[in-house]
């Protein structure tokens, strides 16, 4: 069985691959952040473009979402930190270039009618 990418320790089958499905199934923040990172794994363009908040999708250009998905090669992800709307994260990735490089974000998340969606994040340096 395969392992999740997001690195939770437990398949994909039973852990974002579901959410993937149907985003309603992410019950906390980060829940959808792992799914979101795994959907960058993946390439699940259609998935990270529709976790987007309404307020900020608008400012997305899937094109660009899938470029920076599949130009790095995605090798680890890391929570830092999680309160119910925030996710702090290290995702360590490959770049085109193949140098290792770590993208370390505060994720901003906001529930509505149930379902969870990206809003916008920080990076940390």
């Amino acid at each position: 069985m395969e392992a999740c990418p997001c690195c939770s320790g437990n398949t994909y089958a039973i852990c974002c691959e579901p959410i993937h499905g149907d985003v309603t199934l992410a019950l906390t923040a980060e829940q959808l952040m792992r799914a979101r990172y795994c959907a960058f794994c993946k390439g699940l363009i259609d998935f990270l473009y529709n976790t987007f908040h309404s307020t900020t999708r608008r400012w997305q250009q899937k094109k660009d979402i899938e470029r920076w998905a599949t130009e790095n090669k995605w090798m680890q992800l890391e929570i830092v930190n999680v309160t119910r709307d925030t996710v702090e994260f290290r995702a360590h990735f490959l770049n085109k270039d193949l140098h290792v490089e770590i993208h370390h974000e505060k994720s901003y998340f906001k529930q509505v009618q149930g379902i969870w969606y990206y809003m916008d994040g920080n990076i940390v340096v």
